[in-house]
């Protein structure tokens, strides 16, 4: 009980990585689930972490991984629920729909088998209790330019952070959600050279260092579960979100 333990969807690179990798230097016990080991054992390096390699989009993978957790450790106390995708910026009738069903698979599927496996270890360890972070995104507010598939999904984030917050109350489990704007990585990478704005221009967006995630993720995971963070959003400052439109 003295070392507290927290699960991470999608650690094997960028927030996923960054936020691993300041749990397990704040001395919790970390769990890493994505679809690649090697990805997972570079996110660990030397560090003792629990390499779960598991896709969330299937439920037997997902319930195997939590079942490690538990007959591991006995308990967990934080789930980070990060794992997503997005798409390249197109008009609705321009994306594929095998593109949205792996999408959603990932991002709204995915968010609620992690979710239902986490709430329920929770709800029935003693003491009983935990806390879900969900990622979500500045777009679960305010959309992108040919964003639908992965705005959709983000909006579903909200409403499952919704949802959990108020259903978690009578088992001692917080809910919260974490909406990130422009953190440095793969998904951002062309952000600086120039991205889409409504107004039909194009205009480099600047980026803020992913470890600002990580520690504001850490920050949300010590609060004591009768304080809870709804939502916080996290971005580069001139980056045009509150006058996106």
């Amino acid at each position: 009980m003295d070392q507290r333990s927290i699960l991470i969807t999608g650690a094997g690179s960028g927030i996923g990585r960054a936020t691993a990798r300041a749990f397990i230097a704040a001395g919790w016990r970390v769990a890493l689930v994505g679809r690649r080991e090697d990805a997972l054992r570079q996110t660990a390096g030397t560090h003792e972490a629990l390499i779960l390699p598991a896709d969330v989009t299937d439920p037997a993978q997902v319930e195997a991984a939590f079942g490690r957790v538990q007959a591991e450790w006995g308990r967990l106390d934080v789930l980070f629920n990060n794992a997503g995708m997005s798409l390249k910026g197109a008009p609705i009738d321009e994306i594929a729909v095998e593109d949205w069903l792996a999408l959603s698979g990932v991002n709204i599927t995915g968010m609620f088998l992690c979710a239902r496996a986490a709430f329920g270890l929770m709800r029935r360890q003693s003491p009983q209790g935990g806390r879900i972070i969900n990622n979500g995104s500045i777009s679960a507010d305010r959309p992108r330019p040919g964003s639908v598939p992965y705005t959709m999904s983000k909006h579903a984030v909200t409403g499952l952070t919704k949802a959990l917050a108020v259903d978690g109350r009578r088992f001692e489990i917080a809910c919260g959600q974490i909406d990130i704007g422009n953190a440095a990585g793969e998904m951002t990478a062309g952000f600086s050279s120039g991205m889409p704005q409504a107004n039909g221009e194009m205009r480099p967006e600047p980026l803020m260092p992913v470890q600002h995630v990580a520690e504001t993720v850490l920050h949300m995971a010590s609060l004591p579960l009768d304080v809870n963070m709804p939502f916080v959003t996290i971005m580069a400052r001139d980056m045009p979100w509150l006058g996106r439109g």
